[in-house]
């Protein structure tokens, strides 16, 4: 009994030292958002002026205007593609299917700045202009093949007697989609949806290479700004992001505990 007291105190403190490694300097991000002086070497008093002036900041509020519509609009495209990619992929059987399975995963492996950098030099070789369009189709083609992983696993714990239920009792295929295929794996795509949002809303590396000139989203305009120095008005902008992020993160957990 005491050996196993002993190990189960020993298990968390070590639990205690990993978190307290990870998340301390967030935590300490997050305080030094609120200090008074304007530097982050010394805690001087609490004080909201800082997000006072993020607020006020022209600057930052295009950079969130970016962020959010570039999310909104790559989300969109991936599910509508990604959710008809997988729905295919599902339920045909065609020569290639296997290529086609590996080259959704491989785009989820190949490291993000070998992609940017891939898609940079397509657009610079076709001469196509770099702006949000372009950003939008980077965030796009990594969110696609998210989709069609989550909604895939949605798929195969799915009871396809229902679909010919349905078509026997003399319902169309659009009507089967629509009202039994549809709603059962929409938990799927809602989760899907909610985390191509943060991953696009929280990008840099893609967006970094992918910007056209005067672009920016939160992410790179945090960026900027630390190259001259860490400062409280970075500390808020930075803790808003983690504020945004932690929100839509918990609101995809708490819907899939629901769901299941």
């Amino acid at each position: 009994m005491k050996t196993q007291n002993m190990t189960r105190y020993g298990l968390m403190t070590w639990a205690i030292l990993i978190y307290g490694f990870l998340y301390l300097p967030v935590l300490l991000l997050v305080l030094f958002s609120f200090n008074t002086s304007t530097t982050t070497a010394l805690w001087k008093g609490f004080t909201l002026q800082w997000y006072v002036k993020m607020f006020q900041n022209h600057e930052v509020l295009i950079a969130l205007k970016n962020s959010l519509l570039i999310a909104v609009i790559s989300t969109i495209i991936a599910i509508v593609f990604g959710t008809l990619a997988a729905l295919a992929m599902h339920k045909y059987v065609f020569r290639g299917k296997n290529v086609w399975n590996g080259i959704v995963t491989i785009n989820l492996i190949v490291p993000e700045i070998v992609a940017a950098l891939s898609l940079l030099m397509l657009f610079v070789f076709m001469k196509i202009r770099l702006n949000m369009g372009t950003i939008i189709i980077g965030h796009t083609v990594y969110s696609i093949s998210l989709v069609i992983i989550i909604v895939r696993a949605r798929l195969h714990g799915f009871n396809q007697a229902l679909e010919e239920v349905s078509l026997d009792l003399g319902a169309t295929p659009v009507q089967t989609f629509r009202y039994v295929t549809l709603p059962l794996i929409m938990p799927g795509i809602v989760s899907a949806a909610l985390l191509c949002f943060v991953l696009s809303f929280d990008d840099f590396v893609m967006t970094f290479f992918l910007q056209g000139t005067g672009m920016k989203t939160l992410p790179v305009y945090i960026y900027t700004k630390i190259k001259r120095g860490l400062t409280p008005e970075v500390n808020a902008v930075s803790t808003l992001l983690l504020a945004f992020t932690g929100i839509v993160i918990l609101m995809l957990s708490l819907f899939e505990r629901r769901n299941s």
